[in-house]
């Protein structure tokens, strides 16, 4: 149940994000540098208080006992990497940089694409057991998410395309990473706040579209990087290490639907047939994925869950 609740909030904060970022980027509000400078700087500002609300509690003085002692020691030493704040910092600019040049069919395709390969990848070279009918419905949710975004899809430039599979790789991994984090509200803090040592080098070229960035995209970009990266970041961190990789890669298929739905409720945006019939098509499969447990043979390898 805490798994579920958990992944079900940062998918609807991954929706929110994608709809922030439509908004911001697609209307011209703001260009995709000084979008992705303070989106990181709002994660960071946002979740550094956070945090130091947190801390103060955990150092408040209480009833003296041993396992509550070693669990702070272990919360408190828990300060991210520097590998996942360099994945974070490519994913944010790499999409930011697609997104404007791509038509969303054509990127959303892109970067699942990568983000599938890459975390089902690394789930199968940790042995994790896949049954055959969690196969087919994979292949079932990807072939209703590909009959969802095909229609805006466009054949894309080579360099376009390879920036957008770039992000989907790093998001993979960042993603990844979050398996082995003892507490995900600093390990997401602190890898937000160390992807402040990139700003200066977006600024360089940031520097350069001032002129253009208008108030909405200053806030647009501000409630990404604070609410929906920031907190949906350190949710998605909370439900990482209580499932598989592979099951994490493919309820992410739900973000489209979610943010299609987040469209028409507040863009306007209509709601076709295509759209309800792949939403059935994907919602289905990945319910058939998560839900299906195989029994692993007796010589097979069992991860512990840590």
């Amino acid at each position: 149940m805490k798994a579920t609740l958990y992944t079900i909030i940062a998918l609807i904060a991954f929706a929110a994000n994608s709809l922030l970022c439509r908004m911001a980027l697609a209307e011209g509000y703001i260009d995709p540098w000084n979008f992705t400078i303070i989106r990181l700087l709002g994660g960071a500002i946002c979740l550094a208080i956070i945090m130091s609300v947190h801390q103060r509690r955990l150092q408040q003085p209480n009833t003296p006992h041993q396992d509550t002692d070693v669990l702070k020691e272990t919360i408190l030493k828990d300060k991210g990497s520097w590998l996942s704040s360099l994945s974070l910092v490519i994913y944010a600019l790499c999409f930011s940089l697609a997104y404007v040049a791509l038509d969303t069919g054509t990127g959303a395709l892109i970067l699942f694409a990568a983000v599938q390969l890459t975390m089902i990848g690394w789930g199968i070279y940790q042995k994790e057991q896949v049954s055959t009918i969690q196969w087919v419905a994979l292949f079932v949710a990807f072939a209703g998410f590909v009959y969802l975004m095909l229609p805006s899809a466009a054949v894309p430039s080579l360099i376009d395309a390879m920036i957008m599979a770039i992000s989907g790789i790093a998001w993979g991994v960042y993603s990844i990473r979050g398996k082995a984090c003892a507490s995900p509200l600093r390990a997401t803090g602190f890898n937000f706040i160390r992807s402040l040592v990139a700003i200066p080098l977006l600024f360089l070229i940031g520097i350069n579209y001032l002129a253009g960035i208008r108030t909405e995209g200053v806030i647009l970009a501000s409630v990404s990087g604070a609410i929906t990266s920031g907190v949906g970041y350190s949710l998605w961190y909370v439900a990482m290490p209580l499932l598989k990789s592979t099951q994490a890669a493919v309820v992410q298929f739900c973000v489209p639907v979610l943010a299609a739905i987040a469209g028409v409720l507040f863009l306007s945006e209509q709601l076709s047939l295509r759209f309800i019939i792949a939403t059935i098509v994907i919602l289905g499969a990945v319910s058939v994925f998560v839900l299906t447990k195989q029994t692993p043979k007796p010589s097979a390898h069992i991860e512990t869950v840590r």
